[in-house]
């Protein structure tokens, strides 16, 4: 008999049918025993003898049984089966799970992050854990689905690159060879190379960040979502694009994830018809005005600052976003546009939202030998950049581009305390899958 999917069995009332799947949770009542199947498509209630009494919590079992409607007083309206339930004829053991470390049948897992961290294969399974990256999905793929309906062409970035992108000394050097490189901080020169090749491309990629801190906000490694176009009219035609994708996923999130929303009591953020727009010192000034807290010198926004301009973007233009501009040329990287009204601070952006950046982007430069030049003044070695430098010793027409990162929007919707719940397998100062620091729990090292 082909099996059935847990999905499908409100179709099939009154059939014999086979289900596979992992039993979820198990109630007995007497000579009555309830399991709660669980398949990649939900949960359907199960109705054994004592031939289940020996089966447990993550059990993977094949049952053949009959579909039926639950009397009126049992129907359990929060599932999406919950109108009927298999009278179960025969179960057959696929896979013995071995005795839980923790409950995992609470619809919150009340477990502390290292815990959730130390059993990821197990913490994965649950339907709250499961909404996190269920979303992540719908984001990654309303980025892709935008982007190519605009135009965009998708090109695969590569993760070893001969220097570091942005300069500075958050970066991994590896052994290649007999030589050495570094795993890419973010895809940013192969893209804007793309851009004489497509004119707009964008990429999925795995960007790596060798920041020597421990913080809710930070991962060594994420998904970047980068985008890059040329022939742009204005640098402000890069915020209109990034709103545009921005508003697309908030879209795509609602209709395809309303019962992971729910789960987690989460809403879409709110924004305004146009996303508001401040210069970096002018957020820098409402903020004094409003907490009396000088930060008017300092070359950029501190995480309280982003809190502050975020509730202040709320309250006075009705959104959960808004974009903080002309950051300090000497703060942004050697690549980036410098205002010619005012080169001390370039024609580049910040989407904040909910109080942590979102998307940074910006226009480029595209000239070749003032580009040539940045990179000398940064004390960079030309050489490091022979390829990138090709691109635009050929022609590259004005252009520019922003990147977004899907675990920190995955974390702000949700609204989770950190984003390492936001990262399938995260990896920080203190993590490759096991705690660094410390023997794990489960006593392997």
């Amino acid at each position: 008999m082909p099996r059935t999917l847990v999905s499908q069995t409100p179709q099939k009332i009154g059939q014999e049918v086979t289900l596979k799947g992992w039993v979820n949770a198990r109630r007995d009542h007497g000579k009555i025993i309830f399991i709660d199947l669980r398949d990649r498509t939900g949960l359907v209630q199960l109705v054994c003898a004592n031939s289940a009494s020996d089966l447990r919590n993550e059990d993977v079992i094949e049952i053949k049984g009959l579909i039926q409607k639950r009397p009126a007083s049992l129907i359990n309206p929060k599932l999406e089966t919950g109108e009927i339930e298999v009278a179960v004829s025969e179960i057959k053991t696929l896979a013995k799970a071995e005795k839980l470390p923790f409950d995992m049948g609470q619809e919150t897992l009340n477990v502390e992050l290292p815990i959730l961290l130390d059993y990821r294969p197990l913490t994965l399974r649950h339907p709250k854990v499961q909404a996190i990256f269920k979303i992540q999905e719908t984001i990654i793929n309303a980025f892709r689905n935008t982007l190519r309906t605009d135009g965009f062409t998708e090109f695969q970035a590569p993760a070893i690159v001969p220097a570091a992108t942005e300069g500075g000394a958050e970066i991994f050097p590896i052994q290649y060879y007999d030589h050495q490189a570094f795993l890419g901080q973010s895809p940013q020169l192969y893209k804007q190379i793309m851009v004489g090749v497509f004119e707009r491309v964008f990429t999925v990629a795995k960007a790596f960040r060798a920041e020597p801190s421990v913080t809710t906000r930070h991962l060594s490694e994420y998904i970047t979502l980068d985008a890059e176009f040329g022939f742009i009219e204005s640098w402000e035609d890069l915020m209109t694009q990034a709103e545009k994708l921005i508003k697309a996923i908030f879209k795509e999130v609602a209709k395809e994830n309303s019962r992971e929303l729910e789960l987690f009591n989460a809403s879409i953020p709110q924004t305004s018809t146009t996303l508001p727009k401040l210069k970096m010192r002018e957020a820098q000034q409402i903020i004094f005005e409003r907490t009396k807290r000088d930060h008017r010198s300092e070359p950029d926004l501190d995480p309280e600052d982003e809190k502050e301009i975020c509730r202040y973007s709320l309250e006075k233009y009705g959104s959960e976003l808004i974009f903080i501009t002309h950051y300090p040329t000497k703060k942004r990287p050697f690549y980036t546009f410098a205002d010619p009204k005012d080169p001390d601070y370039t024609l580049s952006f910040d989407l904040l939202g909910r109080g942590l950046e979102w998307i940074t982007g910006g226009q480029r430069i595209n000239d070749y030998q003032t580009l040539l030049n940045k990179i000398i003044e940064r004390s960079n070695k030309p050489k490091d950049f022979e390829i990138y430098l090709q691109a635009f010793k050929y022609g590259m027409p004005p252009e520019g581009g922003f990147a977004l990162g899907a675990e920190r929007i995955t974390m702000q919707i949700l609204g989770l305390s950190n984003v390492r719940e936001a990262s399938l397998f995260p990896r920080d100062m203190e993590r490759v899958d096991i705690r660094l620091s410390s023997t794990p729990s489960n006593g392997h090292k």
